[in-house]
């Protein structure tokens, strides 16, 4: 890769493409999750057999599973191509700041060659960066949404957008984006952090011993180490900020789905609860759980590798 900037790390452009790439496939090998998750919070059932076993029912069963797909991976692929490059200009920026950098750390103790930041710089990094993103690519989100739903026949993207156009105008596209933007950009925060911790806790374990200065290969860490350190710790992460806010993704699906019954945020939290109990909130969590916990391992690690390989191909032709 022969783009740089003139720090001599890796260009937005690169940060974009290895977003777009991570994003895309995770979220064509995590579908039928997403899925699942979509009917189990639109039908407030609390049985995911129950739901499978409809799905298995139709024609054409496993291509039923990945009904969504397309949308769904451009939603997923575009966003965190446009996550990853903000964040990463973001946290770049952030690094001239003295309140908002950590403590270097020996390259042989850091699966990671991202900028090292304090807990509250990446929050609010992570936070801002996902609003963003979550807002460009909120049109794409309701049309997920809606496509994965039974409660719709779409037999195409274009076929959904009219629909959508045409009952709701523009504002249709954007419903419920402030539950969205709620559940989103903290999550997004706590996610960098606890991200960045687990990273940094898992590496200290493995190193509690360093290499001497002669070993040859313990000038970085080797890559399938750094890969598995930071797998695990996007799959902790995920999994530990999805449990924090499913109740705003669960009202999202609600809003989204059928927004003549649920109007706003507030009205649609205090309808499910009164007619549903509070376990509504925590329908399709587990799905939730795996399906974020594996498709944020699978793309921060791919992400990193991808970065990783970039700076040090960088470093090495200078």
């Amino acid at each position: 890769m022969s783009q740089r900037t003139s720090g001599g790390k890796s260009s937005s452009t690169f940060h974009f493409v290895a977003g777009l790439g991570s994003g895309t496939l995770g979220a064509v090998l995590l579908q039928p999750f997403d899925l699942l998750k979509t009917r189990v919070q639109q039908s407030g059932s609390h049985s995911i057999r129950a739901v499978v076993r409809d799905i298995a029912r139709s024609p054409n069963a496993l291509t039923a599973f990945w009904r969504g797909t397309i949308p769904s991976a451009l939603r997923t692929g575009v966003g965190s191509a446009i996550y990853f490059t903000t964040l990463n200009v973001i946290r770049q920026r952030a690094t001239a700041l003295s309140v908002a950098t950590a403590p270097a750390i020996d390259p042989r103790h850091s699966s990671s060659s991202l900028p090292k930041l304090s807990n509250t710089a990446n929050l609010v990094a992570g936070a801002v960066a996902r609003a963003f993103a979550g807002f460009i690519l909120m049109p794409l989100t309701v049309i997920k949404v809606r496509y994965e739903s039974n409660l719709y026949s779409y037999k195409s993207i274009a076929g959904a957008a009219k629909d959508i156009y045409r009952t709701g105008r523009i504002p249709g596209f954007f419903a419920g984006f402030g539950a969205t933007a709620i559940r989103d950009a903290p999550y997004a925060g706590l996610y960098v952090v606890s991200y960045e911790q687990f990273k940094k806790r898992l590496s200290s374990w493995d190193f509690s011993e360093a290499p001497t200065p002669t070993d040859q290969s313990a000038k970085d860490m080797g890559g399938s180490l750094s890969a598995t350190i930071n797998f695990s710790s996007g799959a902790l992460a995920g999994a530990t900020c999805s449990f924090i806010s499913n109740p705003f993704d669960a009202v999202k699906t609600r809003i989204q789905l059928q927004p003549r019954k649920y109007r706003n945020m507030v009205q649609t939290c205090r309808k499910m609860v009164t007619e549903e109990g509070i376990r509504s909130l925590y329908d399709g969590l587990a799905l939730r759980m795996t399906r974020k916990a594996m498709s944020s391992a699978l793309a921060w690690m791919l992400y990193e590798e991808l970065i990783r390989r970039a700076e040090t191909t960088l470093h090495q032709e200078k």
